[in-house]
């Protein structure tokens, strides 16, 4: 597994990512132990949880438990913001912060949080006031770096002039939704991330599962998938104009003697702004075919024919 730098810390994170948020909901302890073996097993060094994973702070839990020792061997950010409780709002002010993140430390068994994410903008709190909270954190020695989830591209250009104007320390990575379906961040996001050496770490890289080839259109999604436990997804993901390009990728990848799975992945890898690409997996054997997948390299001509195909 290669790794990449994250921005402009001093992390090097694996090029594919493993999203816990199974951990603690549609994982038990045993699943989850067997997914995290497999993804050291795999040469993965980035793990991506958040304090609202598995029922409101059960994968953290799970991962501070099963990790141990192996604890230092690997890249580890969380999130904060995310309502903990019913009726809480996405809260990214100080006082809430300070709070979460000891919340956070404790369930993960560690002294230290790699890379502390803001997991949704909050309307309600200055960018400035989180910054700070957050640059008190990196100087406690609590957090190494810090990284914002879900912004739009203002709001990171608008936090990146933040931190340098009052000389506190700024976000070195981005998470949004980015695959071959869902390409928004191509148009603001991603010029705004290379203009000031920020990376990407995309989520929903396969579509909740649409880029796998486990979904037929027209028939009923698998008793065990996201599609069938979450009806939204299915109806967000499962559009005519998506099916429709979907097929389009599959008779290009039989033509490439690749699958649809490997094109997921190497078409993100392919964009220089992205780091890690954060996949879930609820079996070990996602494991081992997400970090094949990654493996391959896609070549400037068949990304141009791949993006004809997509409409960019």
């Amino acid at each position: 597994m290669k790794t990449r730098a994250l921005g402009p810390s001093g992390l090097q994170v694996s090029e594919e990512g493993l999203g816990c948020n199974n951990f603690g909901g549609r994982l038990d302890e045993a699943g989850t132990r067997a997914v995290v073996d497999a993804a050291l097993d795999a040469g993965i060094n980035f793990f991506d949880t958040a304090d609202s994973y598995g029922e409101r702070g059960g994968s953290e839990t799970l991962l501070g438990k099963i990790l141990g020792a192996r604890r230092k061997d690997v890249v580890l950010a969380t999130k904060f913001g995310s309502p903990m409780r019913d009726g809480a709002r996405r809260d990214a002010s100080r006082r809430y912060i300070m709070q979460a993140v000891e919340a956070s430390l404790a369930r993960l068994k560690t002294d230290w949080i790699d890379v502390y994410w803001l997991h949704w903008p909050d309307p309600l709190t200055p960018i400035e006031e989180t910054l700070r909270a957050l640059d008190d954190l990196i100087h406690a020695g609590k957090v190494r770096y810090i990284g914002a989830c879900n912004l739009a591209a203002w709001q990171v250009v608008d936090a990146e002039w933040t931190a340098r104007e009052f000389g506190l320390n700024r976000f070195v990575c981005a998470q949004n939704e980015f695959s071959l379906v869902e390409r928004a961040a191509r148009r603001e996001l991603l010029p705004a991330l290379a203009a000031h050496d920020l990376s990407l770490v995309p989520y929903f890289p396969l579509a909740s599962g649409l880029l796998t080839g486990k979904y037929q259109r027209g028939k009923p999604a698998p008793m065990d998938s996201r599609f069938a436990n979450w009806k939204q997804l299915g109806e967000r993901y499962q559009t005519d104009a998506n099916w429709k390009r979907v097929e389009r990728l599959e008779a290009w990848c039989k033509t490439h003697d690749h699958t649809l799975l490997e094109l997921a992945f190497a078409w993100l890898l392919a964009h220089r702004e992205v780091a890690s690409v954060i996949a879930g997996a609820t079996r070990p054997e996602q494991i081992a075919q997400n970090a094949r997948a990654a493996a391959w390299r896609i070549g400037a001509d068949a990304m141009a024919e791949v993006d004809a195909l997509l409409g960019d």
